[in-house]
């Protein structure tokens, strides 16, 4: 009997343990302390399904839904929390197929477990199956899954199927309309919702709030502020709402006096107001309100954090964050970011080490930081740390191997992606063109148009570029097709795209055309124009250009100026040139360049002027590049200078002492004008410097 009583006391302290422990779980998961929450759970002697399912959730929550899957899997008991926690946590990831297969795999499945798939499809856009979940639930069906499927016909433009699975349903209550109503405003939807608010027999605070949201989310105050005053007693809610559409909008004062003449304040009108006065760089009156706050949450802290940081004061940013009474990651993040900014790389990765748990807004700041840096080797490492890598971190590390030239790896990364959208789709293909890897950047476009994902402007950008440098006019022409059906072809980057594929393939007629067609040019269309002229020697054209775009009062840049210099020389524009040259500095106060140099030397040396060339290029303010003796050197082999030839060698081989092909050149040079002795002097200084022919290089230029 004393033992029976015994084991029954020993069991009921097991059973409280679990509970305090359960308890303290739930506290720490809540409050973000994931780490500490996953520690106490490992060291449970004793954990029921309610254990499990709180760490289940705090995981989920956390965006950590590999580990979350792995301990639903080891779970030995699940009830319909865990099954639902599971779904849930797929389905706000985006991982619909793994929703679906939990869905279908569920052995007792509740109105709730309805209500999150067809919440699931409706979320991905997928109205289709969504409503085939819905007419298959068995039973009476649960008000909340009509709800759900209203609200996905009314968000997605479906207005007409909204109404009608409306009136289908038994009973309707006030959700059902406000569920279609929300759809209505949130579309922008207004003269409809105005409609349908005016046909609802019952209408609740939800219902006034979402049309004023709606009239605040499609930028109309006034109709706003006409409806505000027709509440008869609003809400904190209400006044937050059009305080809210007063600050995006920019019209601070306004949202000032709203703010002041508020009955109550909540914390969101208080972050609202705060906010808008961060957004507009009033960074003087954000912080005296921040001080005069009552109470202050992580948004708070975060959001004038973040404002110093943008403002420059990252001293004051970094005090501000020492007093924070609370452990905030994102505030921590918004200072590395500001660090990151100002090339204080030490000083954010500090920050970084320092955060116990850092979220992937966090790893994903630090890696990027790095990127921006040109710190690509630590961003690889970073990247390789990270727990949990998601579609930002990829797509990042995508771009920053293909602009290091590391291509195999940034193709490595887009293959073993789970999950693509189009940023990554774009990341390779644009990396594959800027390594000259043209065919492979169109291959993946097809690849992308298989896949469904949806192409936007800077992905014809790139696949108009890869078509330029193959010269692929055909293709050219069914990318001009389908960037047309597509809505882009009025977006300048894809348009001054198209400029540069239709000239690089030589039909410089079609670029003027779609040049002329352009709404929207900016100075990258007028260069695109200049440069197609040039690259197919149009010189008296493209300086045509260059005129127009003067009297337009569009000055010109660098870039134009490479172009325009370009065309002259190639269209032995001699005179021309050298004022172009000449007015750069003088009229547009722009310094000449290496790029610049290079077209001069090119266009005196083309013209024989090869005494001149010398002259400009020894006289530049700026350190001659080896592509400027290079340039040189192959003008005086056009016209047979070997005394300039071997002046230019001389430069240049102190430049690049170990490439062949300056040797073999001047070696060519020399013979061309029958002096042997000196070619095989420039030949056999190969072997004397111990220069290796790297393979498949030719033995002459």
């Amino acid at each position: 009997m004393a033992a029976a009583g015994a084991a029954k006391a020993t069991g009921s302290a097991a059973l409280s343990a679990v509970y305090r422990n359960n308890q303290e779980l739930n506290r720490l998961a809540r409050s973000g302390q994931l780490a500490a929450a996953r520690r106490l759970f490992d060291s449970m002697p004793r954990r029921n399904t309610v254990t499990y399912n709180a760490m289940l959730s705090a995981l989920a929550r956390n965006g950590r839904i590999d580990e979350a899957r792995a301990l639903f899997d080891g779970m030995t008991r699940r009830n319909a929390v865990s099954w639902n926690a599971m779904i849930a946590a797929c389905s706000n990831h985006g991982r619909v197929a793994d929703a679906r297969s939990l869905f279908d795999d569920m052995p007792g499945r509740d109105d709730f477990s309805w209500t999150l798939m067809v919440s699931c499809y409706v979320r991905a856009g997928d109205l289709e199956l969504a409503r085939d979940v819905l007419d298959r639930m068995p039973g009476d069906k649960c008000t909340a899954c009509y709800n759900a499927m209203i609200s996905g016909y009314a968000k997605n433009g479906r207005f007409d199927d909204a109404v009608k699975l409306l009136k289908e349903m038994p009973a309707p209550d006030l959700l059902s309309w406000n569920s279609a109503l929300a759809g209505l405003t949130q579309s922008g939807e207004m003269v409809r919702a105005v409609q349908f608010f005016d046909e609802m027999a019952e209408k609740d605070k939800w219902s006034w709030n979402l049309m004023l949201e709606g009239f605040v989310r499609a930028g109309d105050l006034d109709g706003a502020s006409t409806f505000f005053a027709k509440i008869e007693s609003p809400n904190v809610i209400s006044w937050a709402t059009l305080l809210n559409g007063y600050c995006r909008a920019g019209r601070i004062d306004d949202a000032r006096e709203l703010f002041d003449r508020m009955p109550e304040r909540n914390i969101v009108a208080w972050n609202v107001m705060l906010e808008g006065y961060v957004r507009r760089s009033r960074m003087e009156e954000a912080c005296k309100l921040f001080e005069d706050m009552p109470d202050k949450d992580s948004i708070a802290w975060t959001t004038i954090i973040s404002g110093l940081t943008r403002a420059g004061k990252l001293q004051e940013a970094k005090d501000l964050l020492d007093k924070m009474p609370f452990n905030c990651v994102a505030a921590k993040t918004a200072l590395m970011h500001g660090y990151l900014q100002s090339k204080m790389v030490a000083d954010a990765r500090q920050i970084f080490d320092g955060i116990e748990v850092p979220d992937a807004v966090c790893w994903n700041t630090m890696i990027s930081g790095y990127v921006q840096c040109g710190m690509l080797e630590e961003a690889m490492l970073l990247f390789q740390r990270m727990p949990n890598k998601d579609i930002v971190s990829r797509n990042t590390m995508i771009a920053s191997y293909a602009q290091g030239g590391q291509m195999r790896k940034a193709a490595g990364i887009f293959r073993r992606m789970n999950r693509r959208n189009t940023v990554s789709w774009n990341s390779v293909i644009s990396g594959f063109v800027q390594n000259g890897l043209s065919v492979d950047a169109l291959h993946h476009f097809m690849l992308m148009r298989r896949d469904t994902e949806r192409a936007d402007w800077s992905t014809y950008a790139s696949c108009l570029s890869a078509c330029a440098n193959l010269a692929a006019l055909e293709v050219g022409r069914q990318l001009h097709s389908l960037l047309f059906r597509s809505g882009h072809i009025n977006d300048s980057f894809a348009g001054n795209a198209l400029i540069s594929a239709y000239a690089k393939c030589g039909r410089i007629s079609e670029a003027k055309q779609i040049f002329n067609e352009m709404v929207g040019k900016d100075i990258v269309s007028w260069n695109a124009l200049i440069d197609g002229y040039a690259s197919n020697g149009h010189g008296t054209e493209a300086i045509s250009v260059f005129r127009e775009m003067e009297t337009k009062n569009i000055r010109p840049d660098e870039v134009t100026f490479v172009s325009i210099l370009s065309a002259c020389s190639r269209a032995g524009l001699i005179d021309e040139g050298l004022k172009f040259f000449d007015s750069m500095e003088k009229e547009y106060s722009i310094k000449p360049v290496a790029e610049h140099y290079a077209c001069m030397a090119d266009l005196l040396g083309r013209a024989g002027r090869l005494k001149e060339a010398f002259e400009l290029v020894e006289g530049m303010q700026i350190q001659p590049t080896a592509g400027l003796w290079g340039a040189l050197l192959g003008a005086c082999r056009l016209h047979k200078n070997d005394e300039l030839a071997r002046s230019a060698a001389d430069k240049l081989f102190r430049l690049e002492p170990r490439k062949t092909s300056n040797y073999v050149l001047l070696s060519n040079i020399s013979a061309e004008v029958g002096k042997w002795d000196e070619a095989e002097k420039a030949r056999a200084s190969i072997k004397e410097k111990g220069v290796h022919k790297p393979p498949g290089l030719a033995g002459s230029t």
